[in-house]
């Protein structure tokens, strides 16, 4: 199986959010928190917002924890700082749009910078 790429560096270009292997389930990316403050009350709203758009289901997991991405409890469960790792996993029928978003959400720092 490749590696999953890692998002996070604002100026790379990030890899396409399509399914390698042809009849997958499901996209799961690791992505890297960059922002200095990390996933606090706005960009944790930001996700929430974000991952409501879409109809698949996307579940974050940072450690040990898995959590609803369309929660904001759950997020801001996470208490992700910066350099933080989480790994989405998205499933559903419109998986690939939702984490081209999300990838991108996360490698702009969701704007605050």
């Amino acid at each position: 199986m490749a590696a999953v790429p890692t998002v996070g560096d604002p100026g790379a270009a990030g890899p396409e959010c399509r399914d390698p292997n042809a009849g997958a389930i499901m996209i799961e990316r690791t992505v890297t928190i960059v922002n200095s403050k990390g996933l606090h009350t706005r960009p944790a709203a930001t996700l929430v917002k974000t991952a409501a758009r879409f109809q698949s289901d996307l579940t974050i997991r940072k450690d040990n924890l898995e959590i609803n991405g369309k929660s904001i409890i759950g997020v801001m469960t996470l208490a992700a700082e910066q350099g933080s790792t989480l790994t989405l996993q998205f499933d559903g029928p419109d998986e690939a749009e939702a984490c081209q978003a999300m990838e991108d959400l996360f490698r702009r720092g969701f704007d605050e910078e």
